[in-house]
């Protein structure tokens, strides 16, 4: 960093020292800076304070070569002899010693004698006189040290309040006791604090969710949740709580909060599926172009829409799709996978719960998935496995537009647009009872029924084109195509698992390759044993009881793969136990465990 050297700075200290050199010596003092301004003077100097002095002088000289010198006879001084006052000098005799700090020379201290009694007393004592000078000098230097040093503070804390005010954390800085040092705009405004507020207090008073650390405890207590409803504020969150170390020693604390929904809505804005719009699902048929217009409709209402298909089609995708193109897209986009979650556990994801409200309850409580996309979208996937009591309270929300948290005193109004999917037939859930009627009714005010691949060959090599130029990328192979008979392949092939498997069996074959181009031999096996749809061909084959049953178990592992439970759901979906899907799975493990989606 650049050093400033305005003696200016400090020139009232300076005055002060030149008055006590002369209160010692009894000898006037004049003092300059690097431009040769006076800056301090003593006896008749006082008036010139300001003056400039002769560009040819000794101080110059003093100055520039950081040396003492001493001149007996100014009229007859070399030195002296290019000044311009030569003529009508009354100066005795002069002693000039530079200010040097840092190798950096800002100023020159000078004496000057008017008559015999102080030039001989300069003579007689030039010695100790000169040494005197140089601490006076040193004095100076630290004064213009210390000041350079303040400024630069200075600098550094405004600096400093500057970044973290600029931040995106709410940030407060502790002492070891707890009492507020420093903070950031962000944390006044997320608590609703004033500078008054937090004068001499302690930030475990002001905010009594944080657990008060120590060094033996700290990693117990170093983050948590928190749930802050004081000053017309309700906020929760997540805290972090960092050591101030200096040289060893524990001196405090610096402290950052990050409101959820700030979380949750940064999340959306780095994903990767941010930025998914209509335009970027691949399919130029009449149907998936009618499904893609229907959907740009959708995402201008408020209205809740339902979106079906098989597994495999997109759902998310076209959910996520439908949440960018609307008024909604800078606010949070939340997922929920209802199959994927226990169903005592649902609820308390969806819904949230207060501190306290049950045992192993966290404390601060717990914000539900529809308080965190407030003001945007909830995608509700998998919806027909969601439980009749569930499907009561999400009545009630979309209904009152009211949440109704676990342990809550009081409900919560919310502003979320439900998207809701499935793969199951929910009008057939309604007749037998296992899904809500009136529930349906309010989910499905926009149906969006997605089409299955078999539905939309026509997409197929277009699908085939992108997948390779991705899976290529990611796996690092020069794969340029795919020949005709593999892709004749892949065109007529049943699809079960959609575009979803589709994507498995290119990744498999890009893999498997030996060439640049995809051929029958780099195909997974499973989709060489299957025929061509024959339906589609106006005939239809006579399948065997082996045939069928192996494509039926392959279809539900499948459609559950991505589940935990997995195996226990294609069980019950195919009417048999567990352990007799098993016994299957070993039967048929040259036809079906070797696929690699299968995995």
């Amino acid at each position: 960093m650049k050093i400033m050297n305005e003696l200016e700075n400090i020139k009232d200290d300076i005055q002060n020292i030149a008055e006590a050199i002369l209160s010692v010596i009894n000898i006037d003092v004049t003092i300059v800076d690097d431009k040769f301004i006076r800056i301090a003077g003593t006896g008749k100097y006082i008036d010139k304070i300001g003056d400039k002095v002769d560009g040819y002088s000794a101080f110059r000289k003093s100055f520039v070569e950081q040396v003492g010198i001493f001149i007996e006879d100014p009229k007859e001084s070399d030195i002296c002899k290019s000044c311009t006052h030569i003529h009508g000098c009354k100066e005795f005799a002069e002693v000039c010693c530079p200010i040097v700090l840092d190798n950096k020379s800002y100023g020159v201290i000078g004496l000057i004698a008017f008559d015999t009694d102080q030039s001989n007393m300069m003579k007689n004592n030039l010695d100790g006189l000169m040494n005197f000078l140089r601490k006076m000098a040193d004095l100076i230097s630290n004064k213009l040290k210390a000041q350079m040093n303040t400024e630069e503070l200075e600098v550094e804390k405004k600096k400093l309040e500057i970044l973290l005010d600029n931040m995106d954390k709410a940030i407060v800085s502790v002492d070891i006791n707890g009492y507020i040092d420093k903070c950031n705009y962000k944390f006044k405004e997320l608590f609703n604090l004033n500078d008054n507020d937090l004068l001499k207090k302690n930030v475990f008073d002001i905010l009594n969710f944080i657990k008060k650390t120590n060094e033996n405890n700290f990693s117990k207590y170093k983050m948590g949740s928190f749930s802050y409803n004081k000053r017309n504020r309700n906020v929760k969150g997540i805290y972090n709580i960092n050591k101030i170390i200096i040289k060893g020693k524990f001196k405090g604390y610096v402290i950052d909060f990050i409101e959820k929904k700030e979380a949750i809505k940064t999340y959306n804005k780095i994903n990767k599926d941010y930025k998914i719009t209509l335009d970027n699902i691949i399919g130029n048929s009449d149907l998936i172009v009618q499904t893609k217009r229907n959907a740009l409709i959708a995402s201008r209402s408020t209205s809740t829409i339902l979106i079906t298909g098989e597994s495999g089609t997109g759902k998310e995708l076209f959910a996520r799709s439908i949440h960018n193109h609307s008024d909604r897209v800078d606010n949070p986009f939340v997922t929920v996978n209802c199959a994927a979650i226990p169903d005592n556990l649902l609820e308390s994801e969806l819904f949230g719960y207060e501190e306290g409200s049950f045992t192993g309850a966290k404390k601060g409580g717990k914000l539900g998935k529809f308080e965190l996309a407030d003001k945007g979208t909830i995608f509700l996937d998998e919806i027909g496995d969601m439980s009749l009591h569930l499907q009561a309270k999400l009545l009630r929300v979309l209904q009152e537009r009211e949440l109704d948290k676990i342990g809550g005193k009081s409900n919560i109004f919310i502003d979320v647009r439900i998207i809701a999917a499935t793969n199951k037939n929910l009008e057939t859930m309604v007749k037998n009872g296992s899904f809500r009627e009136d529930l349906y009714y309010r989910l499905n005010v926009i149906p969006i029924k997605l089409p299955s691949l078999r539905e939309r060959r026509g997409d197929i090599p277009l699908l085939i084109n992108y997948m390779i130029d991705e899976y290529s990328h990611k796996l690092e192979k020069e794969i340029l195509g795919i020949d005709e008979n593999a892709k004749q392949l892949l065109i007529n092939y049943s699809w079960p698992g959609n575009i979803r498997e589709l994507q498995n069996v290119i990744e498999y074959s890009i893999n498997m390759s030996q060439s640049k181009v995809l051929t029958l031999d780099s195909m997974p096996k499973s989709i060489m044993n299957i025929d061509y749809d024959k339906k589609e061909e106006g005939t239809e084959e006579i399948r065997t009881l082996e045939e069928l049953e192996i494509r039926e178990i392959k279809k539900a592992l499948i459609k559950y793969k991505d589940y935990k439970k997995d195996k226990e759901l294609a069980a019950k979906s195919l009417g048999i136990s567990r352990a007799t899907l098993y016994r299957k799975l070993e039967k048929y493990k040259d036809k079906i465990n070797g696929d690699t989606y299968l995995k």
